[in-house]
């Protein structure tokens, strides 16, 4: 198995990241141009459509901004805690925020006994970590290093603000969408020119066809592409600990602990999952019924940690025992 360095990694996902934002933005534009065509039957139409949905919805998504952490963590009941009453967890703390040349972060306990952790905050400079009880209880130092690192990575590569930035795109295709087919089957599409007979008609009817396909099938493409993100975003938070601690192996070695513990994180919820380190949502849970990944599967995330350090990819019964619960 050939090795690689935790550069190339981030390259890699760096590159797939915004090479898949950039298919999200085409993707809105495409469906704003056909829509903005199809109702006005003119072109410029298209580009004051999509323009005025992005607009709109980065107005909705200033709020979470600047305001979205403070609730996940109280949504989280995490605790703020110091050097004082977590000695060891702020010790690590500081030696990844010094490793990765940003602010120490603002670092809390969530009372509950399943193993996790999650990242956020909108820049280095208003960052926040939060650890289960779970996890310092479970992990040795060189893992909590490794799940530490992982965090001060999101932190560094300002996941938060480019996921909202993903998100502000799929939401605008989602509200762009939605208002699109309302319209169309309220008032039945947009009014025909004037000038039908210069043949302007015949291609607003194309449009219109083409708009209605696109209004159905983008919100779903543009979601599985903004999943794809958030599981780029993982690989990349997974490099950039390896570059910090320069160690592979208690990051590896944490997220089988935390992947294969069967302990219910019950804080938790859909709209938070995507945040920790490891899917929360367990396969067997009943609220698992339904949901996309939004991580990578933890084999494929240790089979990478350790091409790092030159090892050997799990074997078969390694895969098997990792697979079922994460």
């Amino acid at each position: 198995m050939a090795s690689t360095t935790f550069y190339d990694e981030q390259a890699t996902n760096r590159r797939m990241s915004w090479l898949l934002m950039l298919s999200v933005a085409v993707l809105l534009g495409a469906l704003g141009f056909a829509i903005g065509y199809s109702t006005t039957g003119d072109p410029w139409g298209g580009l004051w459509i999509t323009a005025g949905t992005v607009a709109f919805a980065v107005l909705l998504s200033l709020g979470s901004y600047y305001g979205g952490d403070s609730l996940v963590l109280a949504a989280s009941q995490a605790q703020q805690v110091d050097a004082t009453s977590q000695p060891q967890l702020m010790n690590v703390v500081q030696e990844m925020a010094l490793a990765a040349n940003v602010p120490m972060p603002k670092v809390y306990i969530i009372p509950d006994t399943a193993p996790n952790a999650f990242a956020t905050g909108r820049d280095p400079h208003h960052a926040s970590i939060a650890i289960t009880e779970g996890l310092l209880e479970k992990l040795d130092r060189e893992q909590l290093q490794g799940v530490i690192g992982h965090e001060m990575g999101h932190v560094r590569n300002l996941d938060t603000r480019y996921m909202l930035l993903v998100g502000v795109l799929v939401g605008g295709i989602a509200l762009l969408a939605d208002m699109f087919l309302r319209y169309t089957f309220w008032f039945g599409g947009g009014r025909r020119r004037s000038d039908d007979r210069e043949g302007g008609g015949g291609l607003q009817v194309i449009m219109m066809v083409v708009a209605v396909v696109l209004a159905i099938l983008a919100p779903i493409a543009a979601r599985l592409v903004q999943l794809s993100v958030s599981r780029q975003r993982e690989y990349l938070a997974d490099a950039t600990s390896v570059e910090f601690t320069r160690n592979p192996v208690g990051l590896e070695q944490a997220l089988a602990k935390i992947a294969t513990d069967t302990e219910v994180l019950e804080v938790a919820n859909r709209s938070t999952q995507h945040l920790y380190i490891v899917n929360p949502i367990k396969k067997f849970e009943s609220r698992a019924a339904g949901l996309m990944s939004t991580h990578p599967p933890i084999v494929d995330r240790i089979d990478r940690l350790r091409l790092l350090r030159g090892g050997q990819p799990l074997t078969d019964d390694e895969r098997r025992a990792l697979g079922g619960l994460d």
